[in-house]
C-alpha cells in the first residue's frame, strides 16, 4: 500500500471544479444544464492577445524563460501598475507565476510553519485556507459579514494578531462574495500595521477591474509605509478571460524575491513563453474589451442581485466587484450543501454551497455570473419554481 506523507491529508480542494464534473456530468447524460458555478469569464480572449502568442510561437520562443518572467513583461506589469494605481513598482521585484495560486502557495510556503498564524477572509477563496494547513502554520479566519457587504472590518483583523502572526492575507474585490473593502478601513489596517512591524500582508487583487456602481480600487500599492512587505497577487485569468493560460504575477517586497524566485526554479522552472508574449500584449494593447466585458457583467450583475432577493426564502446584498453574488438562503430551510445539491439536481442549475468557502458561508450559495442574461434569467425561474 502507498503511504502518503501526511503533510498530503490537509491539503483541502476548490469544490467550484467539483461541482462542474457533477454538472458536466448531468450534461453527458441528457440534462441541460446551466452552469453558474465555475468562476471563468464566459468570453473569448480579445483576438489580439491570442495573435501575439500564435506569433511568438511562430517566431521560435519556444525555449525556457528567465524563472521569474520575460524582462520586457515584468517591465510592462510594473508600469501597468503604475498607470492603474499611481505606484512605483521596480521590474525586478515583479515575479510571473502560471496563475493566481502559485503566489497564494509560495507565499504560505515562505511564511508558514508549525508555530505560525496566518490570517484569512472566510468565507474566501478556499485554497489559501487548504495551503496555510499544508504548511503547518495555524489558520486563523477573518470572519467577512453579510451585514458589512462582506467588507472586512480593520478592528477585526488588528485584534488577532498575535506574536505568531506571520501573514495576513486580504481578498478586494472578494471571491466568493463580491465584496469591496472600502478605503476607509483599509487605512486603518494599515496604520494598525505599524505596530506589528514583522507582519507580512498578502493583498489578492485580481479582480482590481472588476467594480460596479461607482466604486474605485483601493489597492495595498498605495501605502508606501507597507510596500517592505507586501505582497501583491494580481494576473490576466479574470481581466482579459485569460484562464487557460496560466498566467499571473505578484509583486514581492525586496526581501523576498530571490526566495521565491529559488521556488520557481524548483517548482516549474519558469512561465510558458508564447504565454507571456500574449500577457505582454494585454497589457500594451487596447484596453476596449476589457470595458466592455466589465459593462457587461454590471448588467448580469443587477439582474442576479435583483432576481435572487425576488426569490421566496432568500436575500441578497449588492455585489460590488467580482462576478459573483452570494446570497443568504437561510429563508429557505436549506443547507448551503442542500441548496447547491437542490439547485444541480432539481432545477439543472449549478452553483457552490456557501461551506466550500469557509464554515462562516454556511446559509449562502454563490452565484457566478459569468453567464449570458438568458441563462442568469432561465436559472433564477428555475430555482424559483423549487422553492
Amino acid at each position: 500500500m502507498i503511504k502518503l506523507a501526511q503533510s498530503a491529508a490537509r491539503l483541502g480542494t476548490e469544490s467550484a471544479f467539483e461541482v462542474l464534473a457533477r454538472a458536466n456530468k448531468l450534461a453527458a447524460e441528457g440534462r441541460d444544464i446551466i452552469n453558474l458555478g465555475i468562476g471563468q469569464p464566459d468570453f473569448r480572449t480579445p483576438e489580439h492577445i491570442v495573435e501575439a502568442g500564435i506569433k511568438a510561437l511562430r517566431d521560435g520562443h519556444h525555449g525556457y524563460t528567465p524563472a521569474n518572467g520575460l524582462p520586457v513583461l515584468r517591465e510592462a506589469v510594473a508600469a501597468d501598475l503604475h498607470r492603474r494605481h499611481g505606484a512605483e513598482v521596480d521590474p525586478d521585484c515583479v515575479v510571473v507565476v502560471p496563475g493566481g495560486k502559485p503566489t497564494m502557495f509560495f507565499a504560505v510556503m515562505l511564511l508558514g510553519e508549525p508555530g505560525a498564524e496566518i490570517m484569512y477572509p472566510n468565507p474566501g477563496f478556499p485554497i489559501y485556507e487548504s495551503v496555510i494547513r499544508y504548511s503547518g502554520a495555524t489558520p486563523v479566519p477573518i470572519a467577512l459579514e453579510e451585514s458589512q457587504g462582506f467588507a472586512f472590518s480593520a478592528e477585526t483583523v488588528l485584534a488577532q494578531i498575535t506574536p505568531a502572526t506571520r501573514l495576513i492575507i486580504i481578498n478586494s474585490p472578494a471571491n466568493p462574495t463580491g465584496g469591496v473593502t472600502p478605503k476607509a478601513e483599509i487605512d486603518k489596517l494599515v496604520a494598525g500595521l505599524a505596530d506589528w512591524p514583522d507582519v507580512v500582508l498578502m493583498s489578492d487583487e485580481i479582480y482590481s477591474q472588476m467594480l460596479y456602481g461607482g466604486r474605485s480600487h483601493v489597492s495595498l500599492l498605495s501605502y508606501p509605509e507597507i510596500r517592505d512587505r507586501l505582497i501583491l497577487l494580481d494576473g490576466w485569468s479574470k481581466t482579459y478571460a485569460m484562464t487557460g493560460w496560466r498566467l499571473g504575477f505578484a509583486v514581492w517586497p525586496k526581501a523576498m524575491v530571490d526566495a521565491v524566485t529559488r521556488l520557481c526554479i524548483n517548482d516549474h522552472s519558469c512561465v510558458n513563453a508564447s504565454a507571456q508574449y500574449a500577457g505582454l500584449a494585454a497589457l500594451t494593447g487596447p484596453q476596449d474589451a476589457v470595458h466592455d466585458m466589465v459593462a457587461k457583467f454590471d448588467e448580469r450583475r443587477q439582474v442576479i442581485v435583483a432576481g435572487l432577493n425576488a426569490l421566496p426564502g432568500v436575500r441578497c446584498a449588492d455585489a460590488g466587484g467580482a462576478f459573483y453574488a452570494f446570497p443568504n438562503i437561510e429563508g429557505t430551510g436549506l443547507t448551503a450543501r442542500e441548496a447547491q445539491d437542490r439547485f444541480l439536481t432539481e432545477a439543472g442549475v449549478a452553483t457552490v454551497s456557501g461551506t466550500s468557502f469557509g464554515k462562516f458561508g454556511e446559509g449562502f450559495v454563490r452565484f457566478s455570473y459569468a453567464a449570458s442574461l438568458e441563462q442568469i434569467t432561465e436559472a433564477l425561474a428555475r430555482i424559483g419554481k423549487i422553492l
